[in-house]
């Protein structure tokens, strides 16, 4: 009896595994992506889109500018950006249909983000995720 209790715990150990599940890996690269923000770091933020290498050089400088403008807004609206948080709200996962409309499309987690302004402000967004190569990327 003490063998048959100590080798089911010792299965419950094992199968308590400590991996995340999609919806918080998502929601962790896109903090990272965000993040970026925060410091600024424009050219940072958008590696983590999704495509962003197979896209033309003028149109890569064009979504750079249109980062930098967001930037300056937040800085004119709320004095800038001060501090990026995962929301308390659970990130969903959903399936995007492909062409053909078989259902088997890309995974989609919806990430909850807070954006804590500088004027004490906060904003929560929500950030399209997709899993591309193993690794998680703004949609």
């Amino acid at each position: 009896m003490r063998n048959l209790i100590f080798y089911l715990s010792l299965i419950l150990l094992f199968s308590c595994s400590n991996t995340l599940s999609p919806e918080q890996e998502a929601a962790n690269a896109a903090l990272e992506c965000y993040q970026y923000l925060v410091e600024r770091q424009s050219d940072k933020f958008l590696e983590g889109k999704v495509g962003i290498d197979s896209l033309s050089k003028a149109y890569t400088e064009q979504l750079l500018q249109a980062t930098r403008l967001y930037l300056s807004d937040i800085d004119a609206k709320h004095g800038g950006l001060r501090e990026v948080r995962i929301s308390n709200n659970v990130a969903r996962c959903d399936t995007l249909p492909t062409h053909g409309g078989t259902g088997d499309g890309l995974p989609v987690v919806y990430a909850y983000l807070i954006l804590c302004y500088t004027d004490s402000t906060q904003e929560e967004i929500v950030v399209p995720m997709t899993e591309k190569n193993g690794q998680w990327c703004m949609k």
